[in-house]
């Protein structure tokens, strides 16, 4: 129940796009993206800092881990909480920030 994969995923995930990139084009990459690296980064940002608010509106120190129960019927019940939150949105960082660099690089050749 502790943040931890977040960044390793979205190294991960901004590896399948590079290659896509190099087997393709910048051009077809980005469209495949759907929407600008920088509005990723800053969209996973966005994520990451709203989940550490969430503890304040509970009066605990920013960042403290807030967690909910989901019941889901014959499935079972999930625990969720911001730590989820927090890696999604370092995740779409890691991501943004890592395809901005390479398909600037990509378009300069």
């Amino acid at each position: 129940y502790l943040p931890g994969g977040g960044f390793i995923g979205g190294l991960v995930a901004a590896a399948t796009f590079s290659l896509h990139c190099l087997a393709f084009s910048a051009l077809e990459t980005r469209k495949l993206l759907r929407m600008s690296p920088t509005a990723l980064a800053a969209a996973g940002l966005l994520v990451a800092a709203l989940s550490g608010f969430w503890s304040l509106f509970a009066g605990r120190p920013f960042l403290t881990g807030k967690w909910t129960t989901l019941h889901a019927g014959v499935l079972g019940d999930y625990h969720l909480g911001t730590p989820l939150l927090f890696d999604i949105g370092i995740y779409l960082v890691v991501i943004g920030a890592t395809l901005s660099i390479v398909l600037s690089l990509a378009e300069e050749q």
